[in-house]
């Protein structure tokens, strides 16, 4: 746990979250982050409509001052408010001495008035507090306030004593009450000193910025109320459905409801669906593992407790007993019953184990002809075929199979020992390999009694107790064709019994393996 809970503190943050709600939202959001984040860029505009606009008011400076230079005193003033009223502007002269002579707002009627804000709707003063927003995220510089001064002379303006100095058209930047651009120009132009300070306060500069946030404000909002739903809409899809899954296996972990159904979804035909419908047929293969592991358990205990009870009291009875005959008789009661018990354990162990080794197990090329042929020689030498005949026949060609041969071969040996069991002591077994549709088929069939239609699938069950009458008690466990038809399958094949294929008396166990050449 302590390991568990460093790797998981050394993740970055994003992997540790629990919730996918939040991821998505996250991403979907981020996205639609950086597309707001081109608010800020329309700063950029900004500057490049003032650019634009600082060029415009020195052209009109210089071009008004020339047409100053060559009129005469009348024309001078006509043209003035003319100029002032035609290009909504605000023009002032002043002499050598920084004396205001004209004023286009003296001649003229004013062509602008700065706008109060107190005058102005409530949706005027958000976008001059979203503005100044911007100008702090944005680290622009502080634009001074306009304010007229309270005597109209040259003095009070920066730009004039500029120009004096330089001869050079010099701007100036303001800001109006209202949060609108003023921009200022002044140049100094005849023989006389004179200088010419042009004002405009150019609104549209603001108001064409503020439409253009406000309709990227209007797209990015909808965006994200479209995208915050197809999130939630999306993450309801995928977490909702995981939800019933946790919570449907954390039930089936703490085993407190056995008949809890896992969700299959089989409308879902996405990898959600895929998931539930595989945790669903592995909670299914669970319960029918641990049903068979309990029902094993109990099997066992049965199975262990008879030649146990019988050696208790096979021993109980032998300190009681004084006759030598009866003694011995006793004694090898007990030494079958340990037998007994020795041969249950060691079957136990092997049907326990062997899924599990099967499932690491690398499958190789066996060849069933030279399999059998070698059994079946291996049993004649050591005589455990009780005189019973055995025969192999097969088509021609190869009867290869993908396996572990000494799997295949415990199965062969089980099934040939239990052909034995049943078979007449003169009988006859034969083992026939032949194929059907791709695949192999080994079948070993005797002359016994043959196993009756109704019982034919309990005798593949553990500890099966249907043997022959004349049989010692407890020489076989009842888990042979258990554990073979387990072997079969591991290797993708079925083990079944039926009839003989001619008809005669006897049982007739069918393995159907897959062909190695069809892998």
């Amino acid at each position: 746990m302590a390991e568990a809970a460093q790797d998981y503190g050394s993740q970055p943050l994003w992997k540790r979250r629990n919730s996918l709600t939040v991821r998505i939202l996250a991403v979907n959001i981020i996205a639609l982050g950086l597309l707001a984040g081109s608010l800020f860029y329309l700063d950029n505009y900004r500057r490049d409509l003032l650019a634009e606009r600082f060029v415009l008011a020195r052209t009109e400076a210089e071009i008004t001052a020339n047409a100053l230079s060559i009129a005469s005193r009348s024309e001078r003033r006509k043209l003035i408010g003319q100029i002032g009223i035609q290009q909504g502007m605000r023009l002032r002269l002043f002499d050598r001495n920084d004396k205001l002579v004209d004023d286009s707002f003296e001649l003229a009627e004013p062509s602008f008035t700065f706008v109060s804000p107190s005058e102005e709707p409530w949706y005027q003063n958000v976008g001059r507090g979203l503005d100044r927003g911007m100008d702090f995220l944005m680290g622009a510089p502080p634009i001074p306030e306009h304010t007229e001064p309270k005597e109209q002379s040259g003095k009070e303006w920066s730009e004039v004593a500029e120009t004096r100095r330089t001869r050079i058209t010099a701007i100036r930047h303001r800001t109006a009450p209202d949060g609108t651009p003023v921009i200022s120009a002044a140049i100094a132009f005849g023989k006389r000193g004179d200088v010419l300070l042009t004002t405009r306060n150019p609104t549209d500069v603001t108001q064409s910025v503020r439409d253009a946030r406000q309709t990227l404000a209007i797209v990015v909002g909808a965006a994200l109320l479209v995208s915050i739903q197809l999130s939630l809409f999306l993450a309801r899809t995928i977490v909702q459905p995981l939800r019933e899954l946790v919570r449907a296996t954390v039930r089936v972990r703490l085993g407190r409801d056995r008949e809890v159904v896992v969700p299959r979804l089989p409308q879902r035909r996405d990898e959600i669906g895929l998931l539930a419908r595989a945790v669903s047929d592995m909670t299914t293969a669970l319960r029918h593992r641990i049903d068979a592991v309990e029902s094993f358990a109990a099997d066992v205990a049965h199975e262990i407790k008879n030649p146990l009870a019988s050696l208790q009291s096979a021993l109980e009875s032998l300190n009681k007993v004084e006759d030598a005959g009866l003694r011995r008789q006793l004694m090898g009661i007990a030494a079958h019953d340990v037998k007994r018990i020795d041969r249950l354990v060691t079957e136990i162990s092997d049907a326990s184990r062997i899924d599990a080794e099967l499932s690491r197990t690398e499958f190789e090329p066996v060849d069933m002809v030279r399999l059998i042929t070698a059994l079946v020689a291996a049993r004649d030498e050591r005589g455990v075929n009780a005189g019973r005949t055995v025969a192999i026949t097969r088509d021609a060609g190869a009867y290869v199979v993908p396996g572990e041969a000494s799997r295949l071969e415990r199965v062969l040996e089980n099934l040939l020992d239990n052909a034995v069991s049943f078979s007449p002591p003169d009988g006859k077994i034969t083992v026939a390999l032949s194929r059907d549709a791709g695949r192999i088929v080994a079948s070993v069939a005797d002359e016994g009694p043959g196993i009756p239609p109704e019982v034919r699938e309990r005798v593949f069950e553990r500890f099966h107790s249907l043997r022959p009458a004349d049989e010692d008690f407890g020489s076989h466990s009842g888990l042979g064709l258990a554990i073979a038809r387990t072997i079969v399958e591991a290797h993708y094949g079925t083990l079944t019994a039926g009839e003989r294929p001619d008809g005669a008396t006897g049982a007739c166990l069918i393995i159907d393996l897959p062909d190695w050449e069809g892998q």
